[in-house]
């Protein structure tokens, strides 16, 4: 089995004129992993997630895939790569059932050109093994997906970059809108999208979500790296420390400390 991460950034950096929207970040995605990618609003993460997505090219630094240095000019060509990102909006349309939004125009057909239709049950069949194989169970798939749950939508999201061949899964806050129950369901699905060999992403704000399922964590304020680190070399207590901007953190507790005590007076 190869040592060659999926994924590898060194120093990667983004400018826009004299403001710096990221700079100095390194981390590495691998194979069966998670990469956690922390960080508050105006981190830097949505910055991050465009340049690895080719929304966006970066300005300094070294972008690898599999070992290759790349520079995508679209996300077309990240997607063609096998780089898949999962959105907030998760980019489906409620009123259309499940199956449809698994394929988006990219359903299964018969017949041979010029004429040819949708084959609807092999599509349905697909959807609904795929997902299983996740460990997804749809009752039915001609259900609107805007009747699924908040963590089942993202479910489909999930399953369908798998089965359309992405190596490395960006996952955009999944559980930012999710009560603690759903956010479990996501994150399960994150595991399993990891165990079926995949590389994932998965940014977000909050450590209690990020440390039970990561393997590296990368941790992003202001648009600079605060660390890169494996789970082994880090704390959960700890990555939220430096999330938080530690001095900072402690800053905002021993003011909070005084205004209590002051109203208590």
């Amino acid at each position: 089995m190869s040592d060659t991460p999926l994924l590898q950034l060194e120093n990667i950096g983004k400018f826009y004129g004299n403001i710096i929207a990221l700079q100095g970040v390194t981390t590495e995605v691998r194979a069966g992993q998670v990469t956690c990618v922390l960080g508050d609003n105006g981190a830097g993460k949505s910055t991050f997630i465009k340049i690895l997505a080719g929304v966006h090219q970066h300005d300094e630094g070294q972008f690898f895939l599999e070992g290759d240095e790349v520079r995508f000019g679209s996300p077309r060509e990240a997607l063609d790569r096998g780089i898949a990102a999962v959105y907030q909006d998760l980019a489906m349309v409620p009123l259309m059932s499940v199956w449809r939004n698994f394929f988006l125009g990219s359903e299964p057909t018969k017949g041979t050109w010029p004429v040819q239709w949708i084959d609807k049950r092999s599509a349905k069949q697909i959807a609904k093994e795929e997902m299983a194989k996740m460990g997804i169970d749809i009752r039915d798939t001609e259900q609107p997906v805007g009747t699924l749950s908040g963590g089942e939508r993202q479910s489909v999201a999930i399953a369908r970059a798998v089965y359309f061949g992405a190596k490395v899964l960006i996952l955009d806050e999944p559980t930012s809108a999710l009560g603690v129950k759903q956010s479990g369901v996501v994150l399960r699905y994150i595991v399993e999208a990891a165990k079926r060999g995949l590389g994932v992403i998965f940014i977000t704000h909050n450590p209690s979500h990020a440390y039970p399922v990561g393997d590296r964590f990368l941790i992003l304020n202001r648009g600079q790296s605060m660390g890169n680190f494996a789970k082994d070399d880090i704390s959960q207590q700890e990555l939220t420390r430096l999330m938080a901007g530690g001095a900072e953190l402690e800053q905002l507790q021993h003011e909070l400390e005084e205004a209590i005590a002051g109203n208590g007076a």
